[in-house]
């Protein structure tokens, strides 16, 4: 039986990291911004990639081993069952992104994100020469059909194309799209000839009382194409790599991925992710377990404690969307994140870098100890006090 994996490392223990969320900021603060988790490797990744050293296996990756791990894990979880042939290597998930955007859609054209949306959703479709759209999602964070007609509308006319990348589930409100949104997002893409790209990097994150659906499967995704990892699940964002999935009708437009795009990911990277997909699920429940009682304790604590900040429960991810709108007229101008590092000395990644519906709000990664989360809380309400 796996124990808590967010109780085995105490804060002394994370300190001694050199990964980036333990590096950017003084010792003296908590970090609770980057996407990483407080977590040790689950061990069957642990034991590949051992196995892979003591071996001199660091070559260049072949073959289909982590589409497969990944297709037995889709059909095990979701009931997907996934067509190999309809898969590709890529490097991660925003790599990935940026060269399904180059199949469907050219320099100039749009790119529909539903926002607040994961800050380099913008960033790298900037660089790609795309325009960046927003279709904000209504206040309760789920998909705001209107505003996506809208945007569709206006970004197809005279023949012009458009893409959509959804985050799937949604990265940082930690909604999960259900099958009828989904079908209703697929049946606008479809009628205004819109290209989804479904990032569904979250998906084995999917807390108790939500079930994920993957976008290819609902009726009309089969045009869509979806971008799928470990890497969250189970905390191997320093060992990329990430696979693009191609809907039924969207095969032959996978086809024509210039091989130099599908480099980058490592061996290793593969030979970690294809172990977490073939053989984590034990360890991923218990990680499931253990953020289920943190997004708990969270609530209790905000509620206790910060009855200024409005929190609404994630249903994936191990995000929470903070929303701080009542205090933006005591900051005078400072931002709820640049404040909350200054006087409480806990970093959260502030939500204007999330689009424009992010103002006043910030995201803070509860994957952590919950003794972590705890003195968190504690010193945001005493900065808070002191305003």
């Amino acid at each position: 039986m796996t124990g808590n994996p967010l109780t085995e490392l105490t804060l002394e223990q994370l300190r001694t990291r050199t990964s980036r969320k333990w590096r950017t900021y003084s010792s003296d603060v908590l970090p609770l911004w980057i996407a990483e988790m407080d977590v040790d490797l689950a061990p069957p990744i642990v034991d590949a990639l051992t196995a892979a050293l003591a071996q001199g296996d660091t070559g260049y990756p072949a073959g289909e081993d982590y589409a497969d791990a990944y297709r037995g894990f889709a059909k095990r979880t979701w009931g997907w069952d996934v067509d190999l042939a309809a898969t590709a290597s890529m490097p991660d998930v925003m790599r990935g992104m940026t060269a399904l955007l180059g199949l469907v859609t050219a320099p100039g054209d749009a790119l529909v994100i539903t926002t607040p949306v994961y800050p380099p959703f913008f960033a790298f479709a900037r660089n790609a020469g795309r325009r960046v759209v927003e279709a904000p999602l209504h206040p309760d964070g789920r998909v705001n059909l209107t505003s996506l007609e809208i945007a569709f509308q206006n970004e197809t006319r005279d023949g012009r194309r458009a893409a959509l990348l959804l985050s799937n589930p949604h990265n940082p409100t930690g909604t999960v799209h259900t099958a009828a949104e989904l079908t209703a997002v697929a049946g606008l893409a479809n009628q205004y000839s819109v290209r989804v790209i479904s990032d569904e990097i979250h998906a084995p994150l999917v807390l108790p009382g939500a079930t994920f659906t993957p976008y290819l499967t609902v009726p009309g995704g089969q045009t869509g194409f979806s971008l799928v990892s470990a890497s969250k699940g189970w905390n191997l964002s320093g060992i990329k790599a990430a696979l693009a999935v191609a809907g039924t009708t969207a095969i032959d437009d996978l086809t024509r991925l210039p091989q130099e795009t599908r480099l980058g990911a490592s061996h290793l990277g593969n030979i970690a992710h294809a172990a977490a997909f073939r053989h984590g699920s034990e360890w991923l429940d218990a990680l499931l377990t253990g953020l289920d009682q943190n997004r708990h304790l969270l609530r209790e604590l905000i509620s206790e404690q910060l009855s200024e900040i409005s929190y609404r429960d994630p249903e994936a991810t191990f995000l929470a969307w903070l929303d701080c709108s009542s205090l933006l007229a005591r900051l005078q101008g400072e931002t709820p994140g640049a404040f909350f590092i200054r006087e409480a000395r806990v970093a959260l990644n502030d939500g204007t870098g999330f689009g424009g519906s992010g103002h006043g709000f910030v995201r803070l990664n509860y994957a952590t100890n919950p003794s972590i989360i705890q003195t968190a809380i504690e010193r945001l309400a005493a900065a808070i006090r002191r305003l």
